[in-house]
């Protein structure tokens, strides 16, 4: 059931975003009841604005209220995904490749779960992580969560 309200709200902010040129990166559903959190991260190639948010937020919220998708009280957030943003598709290693990233694996490589380098690129459906002067890959499928690295 939860998996397909966010499924519904996805389709529908997608289809708002894109008439503005903005791309839906993740939508979540946290807490339950009466304390429920839509979390919409968005962007777009020259960066998001306070305007974006709050167009995508006033829409998808009038569509969800007057097609009552999500049951229950819930609170709306519309957000860009920030400087360390999340690395959830493929894409996202090949958009910011020469970047710093933070990775975590679902099992250990080479003894460790936590890395941290420069995205290099895709290559055969692994990441290929540059760290300690050489390149590691890792199969995406073992990326258990990734994000951009804040560099001063």
């Amino acid at each position: 059931m939860r998996q397909e309200v966010v499924s519904k709200v996805e389709e529908i902010a997608q289809r708002v975003a894109a008439s503005d040129g903005i791309e839906v990166l993740e939508v979540e559903l946290k807490g339950g009841g009466g304390n429920q959190l839509l979390r919409i991260s968005i962007d777009k190639p020259e960066g998001v604005s306070h305007a974006d948010c709050e167009l995508v937020s006033h829409q998808v919220s009038t569509i969800l209220d007057v097609e009552g998708v999500v049951p229950g009280h819930y609170t709306l957030e519309v957000s860009s995904p920030g400087v360390e943003r999340k690395l959830l598709k493929p894409k996202d290693y090949i958009r910011f490749q020469g970047k710093k990233a933070r990775v975590v694996l679902r099992e250990p490589l080479e003894n460790r779960r936590h890395w941290e380098g420069t995205l290099a690129g895709l290559e055969n459906g692994s990441l290929l992580l540059e760290t300690a002067g050489r390149i590691v890959r890792v199969p995406l499928d073992h990326v258990q969560r990734a994000n951009l690295k804040f560099e001063w």
